[in-house]
């Protein structure tokens, strides 16, 4: 019999309780106990095993991010790695992605239950990991975006508002009746796309006003927008159905299907090279998904319940689940 050997990890990045697949050949499942794996040289729970595979979940406790090794027992040669995001912000309640900056600095929120009136409704994460109060006032802050000029803006699906928040993070509405507001993105030219999640895509001009830009199905949740380097606008729109779409609206408002594969996609994001990112929340498999134009969804970072991510632009990601931030300090597509 050939020796067992493992020959690869999928996917390569993930955060505590991720569920990854360790694959191989020869991998000894006939003895009367699972083989035993750990990572980072903690024990991780086994929840699959076959000869060609081995399935674990990343333990807790992992403090810094980064490469850590995976080994199974009993099985020689090189050890193999994978990169884990450790938590960098903690006590939040996130509904979409978080948001950087140009200087680095990453914005949380505090969304609270419907109507819910918090201390703190936005935080603000230095990159040495300093957590601040940044701004109070918002209820329901949902959705983040920076405008060409880097000033934050932030929704209120509670008021159906977007406010523009100044450097101290005072609040003033930007532009109001806009249904169930959530998602938010810009387009260079200053114009604010708004995901209205009872159906519509709103389009607002530099004055707050607001138009009809798009029409999609209804959402049960936020809807989360992001652009394109070419001025498509991406949009998920969770639905209670197991597969749900990703659509891309062009700069005209054709309406089109991305990918209509995933359950529960939440936040979207596009990173330095123009690479489209997905967070799905559903699926056996959840994590973070690259979506390559024209080909299938391919999961990067295997994690349980996230909800958002964020590049950062001094060469980071961070992904947030809805109590917690876990940051990688370097990213690669």
């Amino acid at each position: 019999m050939s020796p067992a050997r493992v020959t690869a990890i999928r996917p390569y990045r993930a955060i505590e309780g991720a569920r990854i697949a360790i694959l191989g050949s020869d991998f000894a499942i006939d003895q009367p106990r699972l083989p035993e794996v750990r990572i980072a040289d903690r024990p991780a729970r086994v929840v699959f095993a076959s000869p060609a595979c081995i399935a674990a979940l990343v333990p807790p406790g992992i403090t810094e991010s980064g490469p850590v090794p995976v080994r199974v027992a009993g099985i020689p040669g090189e050890t193999a790695y994978i990169e884990v995001a450790a938590s960098f912000a903690d006590g939040l309640h996130q509904v979409d992605n978080p948001v950087f900056d140009r200087e680095g600095n990453l914005y949380v929120t505090y969304s609270g239950t419907r109507g819910q009136q918090v201390s703190v409704s936005i935080f603000r994460v230095k990159p040495n990991g300093t957590r601040e109060a940044f701004c109070s006032g918002v209820v329901n802050p949902t959705s983040m975006a920076l405008d060409p000029e880097g000033r934050l803006y932030v929704s209120s699906r509670f008021e159906g508002s977007v406010y523009r928040l100044d450097s101290d993070g005072t609040a003033h509405v930007f532009a109001s009746d806009l249904g169930v507001a959530c998602g938010l993105a810009f387009a260079p030219d200053g114009t604010l796309y708004v995901g209205d999640r009872s159906g519509t895509i709103l389009k607002v001009d530099r004055g707050g006003h607001a138009s009809t830009f798009a029409s999609i199905p209804a959402s049960i949740a936020a809807f989360h927008l992001a652009l394109g380097r070419d001025g498509t606008l991406f949009v998920a729109a969770p639905t209670l159905s197991p597969h749900d779409a990703v659509y891309q609206i062009e700069p005209d408002g054709t309406v089109a299907v991305r990918t209509a594969g995933l359950g529960r996609p939440q936040g979207l994001a596009v990173d330095p090279s123009g690479s489209l990112f997905v967070v799905e929340a559903l699926a056996g498999s959840s994590g973070v998904y690259r979506l390559p134009d024209g080909g299938a969804p391919e999961l990067v970072l295997a994690g349980p319940g996230l909800v958002g991510v964020a590049f950062d632009p001094l060469g980071g990601v961070v992904v947030c689940s809805n109590d917690t931030a876990y940051r990688l300090p370097r990213w690669s597509a």
